[in-house]
């Protein structure tokens, strides 16, 4: 049986709304494994899952190890809304500080220390902690939180008394380089993609088709979404705004950028200039 990852945030639910409740349906036994981006990405890594939306980092950390499915991916171009730098300081003030990362994360993550690295030219001493704006910012000056986490402590901050800066890392990335941001990619272990080949087809269109159908059908996904999460509907109708889905040219040109980030600052081994994609084999920048 498949075993397909699923990130357990709203941004993924246009996806798999359609997967959970058949209405549209894989011509193979499949089953779906719900988690944070890190419990994802181990399971991936250890060999558990086929295939999964990996945080686009740790492709680059692992590209021997899977190929990226041309279907859909998470990203934005600009404003993500659901990842967020809260902080005490204005950001430009953050030398020194102490910044709490949700350990959720790996390429909001790595994202944030590129920003504030070769953007905002500042060095913070990092933590890494669990997803609570408040339990974060009682021991750090700055906190990073990603998804539905985020998504709710916007809100939150909204009604406390004490000034609170938020940063979305989408936005600021946009400002940066002008590209996008891709966080996600879907992608299938080469080893088991190589023995499987028209399995990994069929599943390319497959999840393609199910984006397809979330997307025109975002009312309905969206009233879903409220259930789920306890956002007001606005907030979440305006946050599917925001999100793109179509892998195309511009999200191969901004993962290599933003990979050689990565490299410069020591967060992948190796810099990064080609992309496997299934169907195209190697395809350099």
């Amino acid at each position: 049986m498949l075993r397909l990852g699923w990130v357990d945030y709203l941004n993924c639910l246009p996806i798999y709304y359609p997967l959970e409740r058949a209405l549209i349906k894989p011509p193979f036994a499949m089953q779906l494994v719900k988690g944070v981006p890190t419990e994802l990405n181990q399971l991936f890594l250890g060999g558990e899952l086929h295939v999964t939306p990996l945080s686009s980092i740790e492709y680059a950390r692992h590209p021997e190890f899977a190929y990226i499915l041309p279907g859909p991916v998470i990203a934005s171009d600009g404003e993500v809304g659901s990842i967020f730098l809260f902080s005490r300081l204005p950001i430009t003030e953050l030398e020194g500080t102490r910044v709490a990362l949700t350990s959720a994360s790996a390429t909001s993550v790595a994202l944030v220390k590129i920003l504030l690295a070769f953007y905002y030219h500042i060095e913070p001493e990092y933590q890494v902690s669990c997803p609570s704006l408040e339990a974060m910012l009682a021991r750090a000056e700055a906190a990073l939180l990603i998804g539905d986490d985020a998504l709710r402590a916007r809100e939150e901050v909204l009604s406390w008394r004490e000034k609170i800066y938020v940063q979305d890392l989408g936005e600021a990335w946009k400002a940066f380089t002008g590209e996008k941001m891709v966080f996600a990619l879907f992608t299938v272990r080469a080893n088991w993609a190589e023995t499987h080949p028209e399995r990994v087809t069929a599943l390319a269109c497959l999840l393609n088709e199910a984006k397809t159908w979330g997307l025109e059908h975002l009312p309905e996904v969206s009233l879903e979404a409220q259930a789920l999460s306890g956002l007001s509907l606005p907030v979440i109708k305006r946050y599917y705004t925001l999100l793109r889905y179509d892998w195309d040219e511009s999200c191969r040109r901004s993962l290599l950028l933003f990979y050689d980030y990565a490299y410069k600052l020591g967060l992948v081994k190796e810099r990064i200039s080609s992309l496997r994609i299934w169907g195209e084999g190697f395809v350099t920048s």
